[in-house]
């Protein structure tokens, strides 16, 4: 058969490298597809979301499956497009992909299914979110008031323990800490319309940007949500959903921040390994039943059953693992090292989740490489902020020659017989080892071999996994 992924980035790439490999795939598309889609498929020049001219062409070619990489058509409603004209396509409706399009919708139906999550409120002004943010964090300037936008609250001191007073209704707030908090764009951001945030000036700054600047678009600033801010390691898990049944992908860990040791900028994610050894069985064993279970439940109640790729975003806490989000789809870079330890035919397992009949792998599950993988991204300098395009990539064909490891674009474009950046996350460079620290070596390795102006990666993806094997 013949099939095409929709998308430009790196998880695009690792869908049409895996897609091409089976045995049953005569010829993979990719739209509008990047300089790696080119080489191990066949790039179509059509905009994501111009859904009319995708069908067309499925139609011309004879497309017999679809695959939708990022977040924005299926929150458009492409999957229902398609369905409407009886043409296969994986992915969540519109309205079940709401749980990654707005995250005030997924956090309400996490509460009313009882799935463990942080507390949060919501906002659509950024006076009352401003309000907000100053009642739960403050800063003490003397013994006696506190720097506040509304009249100044009294301090008083009772048994060596200082409280706030409320200048209206008198109640005491003991001070301590400020309490840390996250604001949330509602709407896609491409992944960075999170803040996590450190001080009542970052969550009013965040607020800022998001609701005031619109930097994210109109949109996707409409409303906020400011939550509770969770301590813990995060974790990625990834399942197939289809009906009633799920089947867990093994756990990944992302590094969303710009930095090592996890500082600066939240980004769409600068790397990745799998498996991740904070997915413990007993965190997958209650992640299974208190947050993928009830989650897909609640959407069948809703008559907006999910079918798909579900991802949940946990952060592993003292009280067990919760809730950050939601996507529909393969995350990226999560895809890509686990598409490289992926051994089941692809094709086979997403016309099984199409057809209702992921059940069939519901006993054995899926076959896995059982070598680690680990992503590295390659980044324009600046990113995520302003970033440069068109600077030439050398040593990529190097970088390929070595053993079990796979370069695959994100951000890059082809211009005659050179190929140059075209994005902020250029290159996920990954590669699979016996063990997590040869795939580390492997990878960095190749990132050596490679070089862009500005290039920036981060120098520790991996290690939080490499150190809690050797505890």
């Amino acid at each position: 058969m013949k099939v095409l992924v929709i998308g430009k980035g790196g998880r695009e790439h690792a869908l049409v490298w895996k897609l091409a490999q089976s045995p049953r795939v005569e010829r993979v598309f990719c739209a509008p597809g990047n300089a790696g889609t080119a080489i191990d498929g066949t790039n179509v020049p059509i905009d994501v979301n111009d859904f009319d001219a995708l069908v067309a062409f499925v139609k011309k070619e004879g497309i017999g499956l679809t695959v939708v990489g990022p977040e924005d058509p299926l929150a458009r409603g492409i999957v229902d497009h398609f369905q409407r004209l009886e043409l296969r396509i994986f992915g969540p409706s519109k309205e079940a992909a709401r749980l990654e399009a707005s995250k005030v919708f997924s956090k309400k139906l996490m509460r009313h299914a009882d799935v463990p999550t942080a507390d949060f409120m919501v906002f659509e002004h950024p006076e009352t979110a401003r309000n907000y943010v100053y009642t739960r964090e403050y800063v003490v300037l003397d013994n006696k008031t506190v720097h506040y936008p509304f009249p100044k609250m009294q301090v008083v001191t009772e048994d060596g323990v200082k409280y706030l007073v409320h200048p209206v209704n008198g109640k005491k707030i003991k001070i301590g800490d400020p309490e840390p908090l996250v604001v949330k764009a509602d709407g896609l951001a491409a992944g960075k319309g999170v803040f996590v945030c450190d001080g009542t000036s970052d969550a009013v700054s965040a607020i800022e940007r998001i609701m005031t600047r619109e930097e994210f678009g109109r949109e996707a600033g409409r409303r906020i949500l400011i939550e509770k801010r969770l301590q813990g390691e995060e974790v990625s898990l990834l399942a197939l959903v289809a009906g009633r049944t799920i089947i867990m992908l093994p756990p990944t860990q992302d590094h969303k921040r710009a930095l090592d040791g996890d500082k600066g900028s939240n980004t769409g994610g600068m790397g990745a390994y799998c498996p991740a050894p904070i997915g413990k069985p007993e965190v997958l064993d209650v992640a299974s039943r208190d947050v993928f279970v009830p989650t897909v439940h609640a959407m069948r109640r809703r008559r907006t059953p999910f079918r798909g790729i579900l991802y949940a975003g946990l952060m592993v806490t003292s009280h067990g693992p919760k809730v950050l989000e939601y996507n529909c789809r393969f995350g990226d870079p999560e895809a890509q090292p686990v598409l490289m330890r992926l051994k089941t035919d692809l094709v086979d397992v997403l016309e099984a989740a199409i057809e209702d009949r992921l059940d069939i792998y519901a006993e054995h599950g899926l076959e896995w490489d059982q070598r680690p993988a680990v992503c590295v991204v390659m980044a324009a300098g600046g990113y995520p902020d302003k970033f440069e395009k068109g600077n030439p990539i050398t040593g990529l064909e190097k970088a390929a020659a070595l053993p079990d490891v796979k370069v695959f674009h994100a951000g890059t474009r082809q211009q005659g017989t050179d190929i140059l950046t075209d994005g902020g996350r250029v290159l996920g460079v990954t590669a699979l080892g016996t063990t997590l620290e040869q795939a580390r070596t492997r990878a960095y390795e190749a990132c050596a071999l490679i070089s862009f102006k500005n290039a920036h990666y981060r120098r520790d993806i991996g290690l939080k996994g490499l150190q809690a094997t050797e505890e």
